[in-house]
């Protein structure tokens, strides 16, 4: 049988990392955030991403004993050796994944429809197509998922050079409004903490909704079977992926609060085209809403990649049916994992709901991040002997400290979500478990 090619490289490997996490996110929370943090929206970054490190080190330590595609189910396989909830995990994972892509295909469309919109002077309002009316935005989504489909089946290292290439581009743009706005920096007064909605506890509110930027580093695992020396590449890209997002992020919340007043940030719908605007003029919508486009395009290119490797990697893993796990003879890709997931992401982009769609993402996520602080903490005991090229610091014996805060934190986080939110991830996980019992009962599954 055909076998995944390692060809991803240490940069590129960090260029994804970069890309995903850099992506729709920032464009959309830095304004909300803000009228809860006021001034000192930079330091809620600063404890979002000190959140976040703690899961990403775990998944470090993880990646160099495993590194398998479906990450989160052999992490959970290996430490708690419970079949159906380690499918389960593994599950949840992979629906999160196609969610992020169909949702952010959806903004994808709205904000491509606006940026022709503008730059043209017209309107476009819908087409009739088989004797349904479609709104450009979704025929513009759906476009953009089977055009980076067909990439990512002609070959990882086209996708991945694609990805690096549009995270420059992406990172760029926050670069040159970081760096325009860098003479706006001491206009106002950066720990006033009087400007947040209720002190300390106001920055930590932000943090926590700040959190959802910094998600996508958790996909670099799961390209683990086509990256050189993953041992000791995977961990490294998780770090310097972090690091390098996290530095970007807390310059551009201090330009953005320095530039533009808290409040005024807080009721706008496009809070970085607002800095934008004050910093580079008239132009600043269509040069926004252009790096947006390639920041939404490139967290779909990765979300499909890293979906798709997922169900290759569980399938390999007897968790999946075997059929899934064909890699093509001439692409070297997961050819058949792709076609379902790309089906599936298109299903998904039916729904319109964006903000309901980011939160099943986010709670699901959540789940699957305790379930990999837990399982770090277990294996440490569990088998005490293995090798580990890298591990978690900071520890009391076998026990390390940060994936515990880790644990908790992501714990924590699961209780501020409506109740509707809970009430779907539910049926995702009845559905999952369902899907579980009627693959072994027809035995296309070996666990």
């Amino acid at each position: 049988m055909a076998k995944l090619k390692r060809e991803i490289s240490l940069p590129m490997l960090v260029a994804y990392g970069v890309g995903v996490i850099l992506g729709a996110g920032i464009y959309a929370l830095i304004g909300v955030s803000a009228g809860i943090a006021g001034n000192m929206i930079w330091l809620s970054f600063v404890i979002a991403g000190i959140i976040a490190t703690f899961t990403a080190l775990s998944y470090a330590e993880l990646s160099c004993l495993f590194p398998k595609s479906a990450a989160e189910y052999v992490y959970s396989k290996k430490a708690f050796n419970i079949n159906a909830i380690s499918f389960l995990i593994g599950f949840l994972a992979l629906i999160a994944m196609i969610v992020t892509c169909s949702a952010v295909a959806i903004a994808f469309g709205s904000y491509l429809q606006a940026f022709i919109e503008q730059l043209l002077g017209i309107t476009l309002t819908s087409i009739s197509l088989f004797g349904f009316q479609l709104q450009y935005g979704f025929i513009f989504a759906l476009l953009v998922i089977v055009l980076f489909a067909i990439i990512n089946f002609i070959g990882i290292q086209v996708s991945v050079k694609l990805n690096f290439v549009m995270s420059l581009i992406e990172t760029l743009g926050l670069l040159i409004i970081i760096a325009i706005g860098l003479p706006y920096l001491g206009s106002v007064n950066l720990l006033d903490f009087s400007t947040s909605a209720n002190g300390f506890s106001g920055v930590l509110m932000a943090a926590g909704l700040i959190f959802f930027a910094f998600l996508g580093f958790e996909n670099i695992v799961n390209v683990a079977e086509e990256t050189k020396n993953p041992k000791k590449n995977i961990p490294l890209a998780l770090m310097l992926s972090l690091a390098i997002s996290a530095v970007i992020y807390i310059l551009v919340a201090l330009v953005a609060v320095s530039a533009v007043p808290f409040g005024e940030l807080a009721v706008s719908k496009a809070p970085l085209a607002l800095v934008a605007g004050k910093l580079f003029g008239n132009s600043a919508f269509l040069l926004i809403a252009f790096i947006a486009l390639i920041s939404t395009a490139n967290t779909i290119l990765i979300s499909l990649i890293a979906a798709s490797r997922r169900t290759f990697g569980m399938a390999e893993e007897k968790a999946f049916p075997k059929i899934f796990g064909k890699v093509h003879k001439i692409t070297h890709t997961p050819w058949l994992a792709i076609l379902l997931i790309t089906l599936v992401s298109i299903a998904f982009a039916l729904i319109q709901d964006l903000s309901v769609i980011a939160s099943i993402v986010n709670i699901v996520l959540f789940i699957s991040f305790i379930s990999v602080n837990a399982s770090v903490i277990a294996l440490r005991y569990k088998m005490p002997k293995l090798k580990r090229k890298f591990r978690v610091p900071l520890n009391i014996g076998k026990l390390p400290i940060l994936s515990v805060l880790g644990l908790v934190l992501c714990f924590l986080m699961l209780f501020q979500f409506e109740l509707i939110v809970y009430a779907i991830v539910l049926i995702c996980a009845l559905i999952g478990l369902a899907f579980y019992f009627l693959l072994r009962k027809l035995k296309l599954i070996a666990i």
